[in-house]
């Protein structure tokens, strides 16, 4: 098996899962993909088996039903790990808003620089997003500052999704013990990593908002990561 293998949670996806599977091979042919599926209505857990069957590097989860992000990515990361191969694992999205064409570049410092953990980030130098509002940018580094200056982090982009871990940092880390559900698993995690002593580099990318299907993203889940840093810095 690869060594690298990247985790894909999926949620009514089915318009771009094909596409974005076949750019994520194309840019890292040496990697393998489990879609972790959470029995989405419009198929796309039947439409990721065909993909599977099509091609080896590809394996598929299937969840009974949609129960958070955080969920999907601790049982795709459970899933993965069981292979003694398995060295490196990256996270991202289903929608192209994680460009494929970036996971070089976010695989190399972990695999070859001496990082344990690399941070796709849209507010480093040479990132950004792509058709996004002023309001959303100003949302999101907000966001990114709140967290960070909670939590004592100095990193520019905390709530950002696209990863790529060392193997060792996911085995460190208590997954099982998770507060996050949501969208605050991204803070969680990256929190939990760097108390642990781990290195983590921030890399640039450029986020795009996705043109097909519907976002995840709802005010309660906003809200929710907004309380966590708190819960987090007192240790709750």
């Amino acid at each position: 098996m690869p060594e690298l293998a990247i985790v894909v949670p999926t949620y009514n996806e089915r318009e771009n899962l094909a596409g974005v599977t076949a750019a994520m091979l194309a840019a890292m042919p040496d990697a393998s993909i489990l879609v972790v599926d959470d029995a989405s209505p419009d198929g796309t857990g039947a439409l990721a088996d065909e993909l599977a069957r099509a091609d080896p590097r590809i394996a598929v989860l299937h969840r009974p039903g949609k129960a958070g992000l955080a969920a999907a990515y601790v049982a795709g990361f459970a899933h993965v790990l069981r292979d003694p191969a398995v060295r490196y694992v990256v996270q991202m999205d289903a929608d192209f808003s994680h460009d494929p064409e970036a996971l070089p570049a976010l695989v190399a410092p972990v695999r070859d620089g001496g990082f344990d953990l690399a941070i796709g980030s849209r507010w480093v130098a040479g990132g950004g997003t792509r058709h996004w509002s002023v309001g959303r940018q100003l949302l999101s580094r907000g966001a990114s500052v709140y967290a960070g200056l909670v939590l004592g982090i100095g990193l520019r982009d905390i709530t950002a999704g696209f990863k790529c871990w060392r193997r060792a940092v996911l085995e460190d880390i208590d997954l099982g013990t998770l507060k996050a559900r949501g969208f605050g698993f991204q803070i969680e995690m990256t929190w939990r990593a760097l108390r642990r002593g781990w290195r983590a580099k921030e890399v640039p990318i450029v986020f795009a908002d996705r043109t097909r299907g519907a976002s995840k993203m709802s005010r309660a889940i906003f809200v929710e990561a907004l309380g966590l840093v708190w819960k987090l810095r007192l240790g709750r």
